[in-house]
């Protein structure tokens, strides 16, 4: 009853014709054709992370609808510094999704 557990690195082999968790979601996503608002919840998740803690802290909503990316901003100089920065900021936003997920940024 007191054995100690020891793992048996040979055993634990993936068999053939078994898929991992990961691929496993990607292959959900793309069925089902979610993967286009799977990227859009992930931008709005992590905002912060990929503008940086400044920009989202004084960023007050943001949606995605239609490929557009809407922002709305509390701070006059850093809307006209964002709006003057938007294809640079489209283009850095798509790079970190890994894929084009919006097309324009609209500042409401």
């Amino acid at each position: 009853m007191n054995e100690l557990y020891r793992y048996n690195r040979d055993g634990a082999r993936r068999n053939p014709g078994t898929t991992t968790v990961k691929d496993a979601i990607n292959q959900l996503l793309n069925h089902y054709q979610l993967r286009s608002r799977f990227n859009e919840t992930y931008l709005e998740a992590f905002w912060a992370k990929m503008m940086g803690h400044t920009i989202a802290s004084r960023t007050r909503r943001l949606y995605v609808k239609e490929r557009i990316l809407y922002i709305e901003i509390e701070s006059a100089p850093l809307r006209n510094e964002l709006v003057n920065a938007k294809s640079k900021m489209i283009t850095r936003i798509n790079e970190d999704m890994g894929t084009s997920v919006i097309d324009d940024v609209v500042f409401v």
